[in-house]
């Protein structure tokens, strides 16, 4: 009796600590590499749908503009649902007014594309927890309550810094056939007129979006996540205010000029179409782009995260 009295004071001492072991497992491995690849995808002036408004939201998106994405980085969890991750990220951005049947954006006859480069840091918080014990079944049945319970679904936002550089091919006449950058070229007066400076090429952008993560191993897991990112430029694509007399940009850069006005129409004073082009001064007014919202653009990345042993010290094994 005395043997199961002491058993029992040794079992109730020792199963908080034990206890506190198991729900302290995840800090471990609270370090983890993650590598992605995906596609990206630009909502802008450029393409988008039929409609006549230029869109600056998912109802314009144009599938046939998304491009391809790799991205690499850390996430250090805080807590088991909290965490952190920091990431660099290269992908491509294009656009063009061929693939939309709205006769306003085909007039306009504008197109682009442009390599990005994205730093970025996100917190993270799951909504159903990465679980702390994972063992791998051997059993082939498939079972929906186990996969959503070893499944780890999270919420995440950040702040992201990237540098972009719209250019655009010159098949005029007069042209190269090559791809040009478009900032240097001041295509809306840019640098060239009172009142408008040229556009910076680095941006801010402000990442949020959802994530799921599977465990294949005690060290590895599979994920996909999606993210948009509102941006503080509305020049990705070069294009956002209006158009300025086309023959007082020749005479300041000939290729400019070019760049800037590819319509393949010509509008008289009885076709109120909103992309009418030569007012005859510097300043006219006729739309080009749309100013009130800026661009965004999206990441879909399917993802391997490997987990890092913690060391005594805290800090990661590799």
């Amino acid at each position: 009796m005395k043997k199961v009295v002491i058993l029992f004071i040794i079992t109730f001492l020792a199963f908080p600590k034990f206890a506190d072991a198991q729900a302290d497992r995840w800090k471990r491995t609270r370090y983890e590499l993650v590598g992605g690849v995906g596609i990206s995808a630009f909502v802008g002036e450029l393409g988008g749908k039929d409609s006549e408004r230029q869109g600056h939201f998912l109802n314009d998106f144009d599938f046939m503009s998304q491009r391809f994405a790799l991205s690499a980085g850390m996430r250090y969890k805080i807590l088991n649902p909290l965490a952190v991750k920091a990431s660099l990220t290269y992908g491509m951005l294009a656009g063009s007014d061929k693939r939309t049947a709205n006769i306003y954006r085909e007039d306009r006859n504008l197109s682009f594309r442009t390599n990005l480069w994205e730093l970025e840091a996100q917190v993270e918080y799951s909504i159903i927890p990465e679980p702390v014990n994972y063992r791998a079944s051997r059993r082939r049945k498939f079972s929906l309550r186990s996969t959503i319970q070893k499944t780890n679904i999270y919420v995440f936002a950040g702040l992201g810094l990237f540098y972009y550089n719209p250019k655009a091919k010159d098949t005029g006449e007069e042209g190269t056939g090559k791809w040009v950058a478009l900032q240097p070229l001041g295509t809306e007066g840019q640098g060239l007129m009172e009142g408008r400076k040229k556009y910076s090429r680095i941006a801010l952008a402000f990442p949020f979006g959802l994530g799921v993560k599977y465990p294949i191993s005690r060290s590895l897991c599979a994920g996909l996540e999606f993210g948009p990112r509102y941006t503080t430029t509305d020049y990705i694509d070069d294009v956002s205010t209006t158009y300025v007399d086309n023959a007082w940009l020749a005479e300041k850069n000939p290729q400019a000029a070019r760049m800037a006005d590819r319509s393949i129409q010509t509008n008289d004073d009885s076709d109120p179409l909103p992309y009418v082009r030569y007012g005859g001064n510097a300043y006219q007014a006729d739309q080009r782009g749309e100013s009130k919202f800026n661009d965004f653009y999206m990441f879909t990345m399917v993802s391997v995260t490997y987990k890092l042993k913690t060391g005594r010290n805290g800090l990661p094994k590799f």
